[in-house]
């Protein structure tokens, strides 16, 4: 039966999505001439729709199929050439026949000029046909980071690339003693004779072997710390001093190669502004790549719940399918509203970072956008981390799952589930862990960057009698969030906030995805049953996480760094 991954969720959460004045701002106030300019929302929208369903047809009937054969043929290194499978090339020149590469790319360079929204609906359908196929199809971000900080000449010369297809690319980050720490970076860049070189060693770097790389590299000689740090510009068929050394034999995620690089002197272009490296251009990228990873999380969750779906309804056992077992249909509950909250949460935040991406470039035009840019800064600074917290502890709870459902059939490769589950635990690591998400997400929770949008919501006027409780049960639930963090505010140590950080972001977590799903509920009765099922759900966990937060405070307060006396040698 022919399939299609624009599903019915997908489109109604998007649906909730206004993205108005950002497609009339995308699209210059609709007064671009040419045969792919669009003259109003309703045209854009109409587009948007023809785009997303032709990207589920892509993911459902031609991708999918294939990512068995992806997952166990995986990535091979021979002579220093890293080869992508068969199957991959034949994903790959898909997307780009549709003309789905560059997708947030303005159309001068070949892109679709896509609200960031859109796109990642995008990439979240790849992502469920072939978690790996995103890597490749996803990395088109460092695309946008060129275009955002490079040169008029760096931007003519690559994006049309991208655009047609004709590369693909990575982010060379990482070193063996830099992952997380960033500022640990000891690749050097040096300058002679008005040419820069890159000289060292990457590790663990996605699509090592891409055609261009962003490289983040230490420019400024004798420095230790991160303004020492430039990015650079480096392309492969411009320049052969790059040797792969080799590539990662990996849990999961098989048709992506992770590879080890070595720049003996390899010609290279700085990107921007010299010691901007780390503190602005990795800090973009890396908040791209991030959503990007939620996307990717998000549709790993959504085909692990499908294949449990699917198997507890043709599964038997003592005379009756295995869906019809309380024990299996809760657990199945549990995922639908997971993957639907988180969904929710996910494009909200893309709309968040779609305005921010806005009011920067009007900033940067000359206009007086301070305080919106302010707003929508802070606000997709909070909710990047926090969504990437989110999606990929739920992808991997949800494949998890999924995979008890499908009992010993389910530790078996003959079943897709047992992909999805390897696949889905790099997600809370790569681009940085949960534990990272945590303390970037502190901060915008210390200064309560969501509490104008918890005030609205405790003074909605709530008019269907239906709902009034529940509404009164999530102001509660806000004015106990709000009244922890103040109480750890005012305990003043920061260590004892980075302990329990991961309570209070989970805590907020909750709370925000019912203040966001509770007005869509009053609007659209057919998610009631959704809605207070994970209400109910989340009364337990609400209460857990405030009660266990009070307890490590009463219990140690600012000694809590003491716990790790045990562990410290």
């Amino acid at each position: 039966m022919e399939k299609n991954y624009y599903n019915e969720s997908r489109k109604f959460y998007l649906n909730q999505i206004d993205l108005r004045d950002i497609v009339e701002y995308l699209e210059n106030n609709y007064e671009n001439e040419g045969p792919d300019a669009l003259h109003s929302y309703e045209e854009a929208q109409e587009w948007y729709e023809m785009v997303l369903k032709n990207a589920g047809d892509i993911s459902a009937n031609f991708i999918e199929p294939r990512a068995e054969d992806v997952d166990a043929e995986g990535c091979t290194l021979e002579n220093g050439q890293v080869s992508w499978t068969e199957p991959t090339k034949k994903n790959m020149e898909i997307l780009t026949k549709a003309g789905f590469m560059g997708g947030t790319l303005d159309r001068k360079y070949g892109g679709l000029n896509l609200p960031i929204t859109i796109n990642n609906a995008i990439v979240e359908m790849v992502s469920q046909a072939d978690a790996s196929l995103m890597n490749l199809f996803g990395l088109q971000d460092i695309a946008v980071t060129i275009s955002k900080f490079g040169s008029e000449e760096q931007k003519d010369r690559v994006l049309p690339k991208f655009c047609k297809g004709e590369v693909s690319g990575s982010m060379a980050l990482t070193e063996p003693d830099a992952g997380s720490d960033l500022q640990a970076v000891e690749l050097k860049a040096i300058k002679e004779d008005g040419q820069w070189y890159l000289d060292g060693v990457k590790r663990f770097i996605t699509n090592g072997c891409g055609d261009v790389s962003l490289v983040l590299a230490r420019s400024e000689e004798g420095s230790k710390s991160g303004r020492g740090l430039s990015m650079f510009l480096y392309e492969r068929y411009r320049d052969d001093n790059l040797t792969i050394r080799r590539i990662e034999d990996k849990l999961g995620i098989h048709g992506s190669p992770t590879c080890e690089l070595q720049f003996d002197m390899a010609k290279t272009e700085l990107v921007g502004r010299r010691r901007f490296g780390l503190i602005k251009y990795v800090m973009d990228l890396m908040n791209g790549a991030r959503l990007a990873v939620s996307a990717q999380a998000q549709g790993i969750a959504q085909a692990a719940f499908n294949e449990a779906v699917d198997y507890a309804n043709e599964r038997e056992q003592f005379g009756k399918k295995i869906v019809e077992f309380p024990a299996v249909y809760q657990m199945l509950k549990k995922m639908e509203a997971e993957v639907e909250t988180s969904r929710l949460l996910l494009y909200q935040t893309c709309y968040y970072v779609d305005k921010k991406e806005m009011y920067e470039e009007k900033k940067a035009d000359g206009e007086k956008v301070r305080d919106e840019l302010k707003e929508y800064k802070a606000k997709a600074d909070l909710l990047t981390p926090l969504t990437k917290f989110v999606t990929t502890e739920m992808a991997n709870q949800v494949a998890y799952d999924a995979l008890q459902i499908h009992g010993g059939c389910g530790f078996m490769k003959d079943f897709p589930v047992e992909r999805l589950y390897r696949d889905a635990r790099i997600t809370n690591i790569y681009e940085g862990t949960t534990q990272l998400q945590v303390v970037a997400a502190l901060g915008g929770i210390k200064s309560g960057v969501l509490d104008g949008e918890f005030e609205e919501f405790k003074n909605m006027d709530v008019k269907n009698p239906d709902f009034t409780t529940d509404h009164v049960f999530i102001c509660n639930y806000i004015d106990e969030y709000q009244k922890l963090v103040t109480a750890i505010k005012e305990l003043e140590s920061k260590e004892f906030f980075d302990y329990v950080g991961n309570y209070v972001v989970e805590l907020l977590s909750i709370v925000d995805r019912l203040v966001l799903l509770f007005p869509i509920v009053l609007e659209h009765n057919e998610k009631a049953e959704l809605f207070r099922f994970y209400l109910n759900e989340s009364d337990t966990r609400i209460n857990y996480l405030i009660n266990k937060v009070n307890k490590l405070m009463n219990t140690y307060g600012k000694d809590i760094g003491n716990l790790k006396n045990n562990f410290v040698e």
